[in-house]
């Protein structure tokens, strides 16, 4: 935890190119996240300028933030169309990039108490590999799917997309194929390696997602990462491209691989479910549900603790009879086939000296699980078929 001594950041920014000074105002506080490797910038009214570092809010020795500088900030970086869409909605979500593709950044500029509040998360624009990202071996294989749909889960921040990311550029780099991507906003920007990768950002390279999802399929791609799995819309969309052949990428909202079914069931009437889970079972091929953790490795900020199911004969049936209840014990019996549930993925963490003891108990779904698995006593799995 943070004391109250450290929690005041230095606000020298850092030296800017002389070709670089006439550049928005605001790029001087975008740079102070990128010279002192934070996450996020928050930016409110009546608060000075603030960051996130290694999971903790701290705040710039700088004076509070009023209305004014917060337009005379954020204004000259926003279009006509962008200050419409923040007037009738009260928010907006944008890419911004410093300098030359320098840094990317994922935007929400938005109003509470009439006043504007931003929010950004800093995204680097190298694409970090599997083994930076201290991913399990297992990830790999989902890339060699041909067809069929892929999904990640995990809360707002929780590296979803980095994830999704890594594992289309690991595809980049080793297959000829087309890469469609449909984001908003774009965060990642790939170059073309063997594959040739197009990507759409919503609201600018098109109208809505409506509009980019009817154009998808005939864009003749291999591979279509639809960025967030928002509504029924966009599922159906995936889940369609799926069954036509597709290789699909997709985010969720939701803490479990097993949970993330449900929480896809209720985008839907019930009604609807019998034949969603039909759909699921024979088009989903795996779920990666994902946590970010603080690191105690120098040089490691965080790192993710990943929960894995596959789609094997046994979790079919489970979908299908609705049985929901029983997939944990089909993740833990399915590691031969390389699925991994949250207290294997946590336990690999704290003896590859990445996480402390601590913060693992603290995440695990099952504290006295993990305990026991740190004493090398592994829990008896029911039968579930």
């Amino acid at each position: 935890m943070a004391t109250a001594d450290d929690e005041l950041i230095q606000a020298e920014p850092p030296r800017v190119p002389a070709e670089l000074r006439r550049e928005p105002e605001v790029n001087k506080l975008f740079r102070m996240v990128m010279k002192h490797e934070g996450s996020d910038l928050h930016l409110k009214v009546g608060l000075p300028p603030m960051m996130r570092l290694k999971g903790i809010i701290r705040r710039m020795e700088m004076k509070p933030l009023t209305q004014e500088d917060m337009e005379r900030l954020l204004f000259p970086t926003l279009t006509p169309a962008m200050k419409q869409t923040l007037e009738t909605t009260g928010g907006i979500d944008y890419s911004y990039v410093i300098g030359q593709d320098e840094c990317r950044f994922r935007v929400n500029l938005f109003k509470q108490r009439g006043r504007l509040s931003l929010v950004s998360r800093r995204v680097t624009s190298k694409i970090p590999t599997f083994e930076a990202l201290h991913l399990p071996d297992s990830i790999e294989k989902l890339c060699h799917y041909d067809q069929g749909l892929i999904i990640l889960a995990g809360v707002t921040g929780s590296g979803k997309s980095t994830t999704i990311a890594s594992m289309l550029d690991y595809i980049n780099e080793r297959e000829y194929l087309h890469i469609l991507t449909i984001e908003d906003p774009i965060e990642y920007t790939f170059t073309d390696k063997k594959s040739v990768v197009n990507q759409r950002e919503v609201f600018l390279d098109v109208k809505d997602w409506a509009t980019a999802l009817k154009h998808a399929v005939r864009e003749d791609p291999d591979i279509i990462l639809v960025g967030e799995m928002r509504d029924r819309d966009t599922f159906e969309a995936g889940i369609n491209a799926a069954e036509t052949g597709h290789l699909v990428f997709g985010t969720i909202h939701a803490s479990t691989a097993p949970s993330t079914i449900g929480r896809i069931l209720d985008l839907f009437p019930a009604d609807m479910h019998p034949a969603i889970r039909q759909a699921l079972a024979f088009n989903l091929k795996a779920i990666v549900a994902q946590k970010l953790l603080p690191s105690i490795k120098p040089g490691v900020q965080r790192v993710p603790t990943n929960e894995i199911m596959m789609v094997n004969p046994t979790v079919r049936d489970l979908i299908i009879k609705a049985e929901d209840k029983k997939l944990p014990d089909a993740i833990r019996i399915g590691f031969l086939e390389g699925m991994l549930d949250f207290t294997e993925s946590l336990l690999r963490l704290v003896n590859d000296n990445l996480i402390d003891r601590a913060t693992a108990l603290e995440v695990a779904p099952n504290p006295e699980q993990l305990k026991m698995a740190f004493k090398g006593i592994k829990v008896s799995t029911p039968g579930i078929l």
